[in-house]
């Protein structure tokens, strides 16, 4: 069983050989376990030393050898990362030398630490609160500067300042109200009610709002799925190498190579995309092509994007003609004539599809990418704009918010209607409830737990 006041460890850089690798401890006793094992070359021990002053010098064994030169830098309670007394020992990123050091930290008195238990550690102990906790992981997983921008301000508090203000005259109009049902002589005039009524009102557009973000945070957090379609050997595979920058998908001369969907992610035009590439669509009676064949359908349906593959060194066949049946209900089409390093054979103005753009390019040149990439960003789906910071990428707070929504509209109709407070109350603490999950005010444990279970050790 773990234990909140145990002092725990875990390396705290990525695996592999690094330049820098850093060993972390946090808790009562990490400044004691680290000064039996860390000898600095003044003499120097870290509980004689200030709160955040750096020591050189070396870790060693049980032999008193040395295994590796670090620096040592120890933060004390409460003003630390996690609110305890934090320990970090840089040395060089050797994972047989990391290994060796957590070893000894643990034959110390440390005990492993649990994926995202530092950071679990800080919001117990009030450092952060759940929505800049949850955003910790958000700037580590990361993958477009928007999406590291609107993680950072979140680590920085945006969405707690967001909703604090209602949270606040949630509990205004509740204290209210509960003075009222407890002292029922004393009856809320109309002027207060309607006054409540907008205040309400307000609160639940804010709360709209913000809950409106979350399908431009899914887009920043996993991207948009763009499925790449067109008959056999048309060229797809070779697209989606090209556009992604390597060598992804297998490519031959051969027909129906690709017979599973094929998954790639890449950012075009500052957007997190996720490109798809998928089997040739036609009429086949193999089993296995037949079976890609329909993933392949179903990529294009689900798909906020397709792109429509041509081969443009050939003339237009039944196949060509039978991919833009399958897709003409598709959100959005962006046509592709391929291969234009071969010479030109299609004729496009046969082509009944309702393309937002229709581009030739070269994979094998690189002919007319730029182009594609800049009209794949300008077809993807547009977002309401949102302050960076506040835009929710995290389902759990989705929720929360929709749910807060919900209570303050019910809230706000029982008083307009002239129910009695205590019917609206009922309504307005679900709200602060609510509101209060989101940045962690009311969590059960194993809630708390699953949360963090995400992150990585040493976080």
């Amino acid at each position: 069983m773990q234990h909140q006041n145990s002092t725990i460890a875990a390396i705290a850089t990525a695996h592999g050989v690094s330049a820098i690798g850093i060993v972390r401890l946090s808790g009562a006793d990490a400044i004691t376990v680290v000064d039996r094992i860390f000898r600095s070359r003044r003499g120097h021990k870290l509980a004689d030393v200030t709160s955040g002053t750096i020591l050189r010098g070396y870790v060693v064994g049980e032999d008193s050898e040395p295994l590796d030169e670090c620096l040592a830098i120890a933060q004390r309670a409460p003003h630390s990362y996690t609110g305890e007394d934090t320990v970090e020992l840089q040395g060089h990123g050797s994972p047989t030398a990391l290994a060796e050091i957590l070893r000894l930290v643990y034959a110390n008195g440390a005990r492993p630490a649990a994926a995202g238990e530092f950071t679990k550690r800080a919001f117990l102990n009030g450092q952060l609160d759940l929505t800049q906790a949850e955003a910790v992981i958000d700037v580590i997983e990361a993958e477009t500067v928007g999406a590291v921008k609107n993680a950072a301000a979140q680590l920085g508090g945006a969405i707690a300042r967001r909703i604090d203000s209602g949270y606040s005259e949630l509990l205004n109009i509740a204290a209210h109200f509960h003075a009222t049902v407890d002292y029922p002589d004393e009856d809320i005039d109309e002027f207060r009610a309607a006054e409540y009524v907008a205040v309400l009102n307000q609160l639940e557009g804010s709360l709209r709002e913000l809950s409106a973000t979350f399908a431009r945070g899914q887009v920043l957090k996993s991207g948009i799925a763009v499925a790449i379609v067109g008959r056999p050997n048309a060229g797809k595979s070779s697209l989606l190498n090209a556009l992604v920058g390597f060598d992804r998908a297998i490519v031959t001369s051969t027909p129906g190579t690709t017979r599973d969907t094929i998954e790639e992610r890449v950012v075009l035009g500052g957007t997190l995309t996720r490109l798809v590439d998928t089997a040739g669509m036609r009429t086949t009676d193999n089993e296995a092509e037949a079976e890609g064949v329909l993933r392949a359908r179903r990529a294009a349906q689900e798909a906020e994007l397709v792109l429509a593959v041509f081969d443009g060194s050939q003339p237009l066949t039944a196949e060509d003609f039978e991919v833009v049946e399958n897709i003409k209900n598709s959100a959005s089409i962006v046509g592709v004539v391929t291969k234009t390093d071969l010479g030109t054979l299609i004729d496009t103005a046969k082509l009944d599809c309702n393309f937002s753009r229709l581009l030739h390019v070269s994979s094998e040149t690189g002919d007319g990418l730029a182009e594609l990439s800049a009209a794949i960003a300008e077809a993807l789906p547009k977002f309401p704009s949102a302050q960076t910071g506040e835009i929710i990428t995290n389902a759990r707070q989705a929720e929360a918010v929709n749910r807060a929504a919900e209570f303050v509209r019910t809230a706000a109709e029982a008083l307009r209607l002239g129910f009695t407070p205590d019917a609206a109350l009922v309504e307005l603490e679900g709200a602060l409830e609510s509101i209060g999950e989101i940045v962690g005010r009311n969590m059960r444990e194993d809630t708390i737990s699953r949360i963090f279970e995400r992150f990585c050790v040493g976080k």
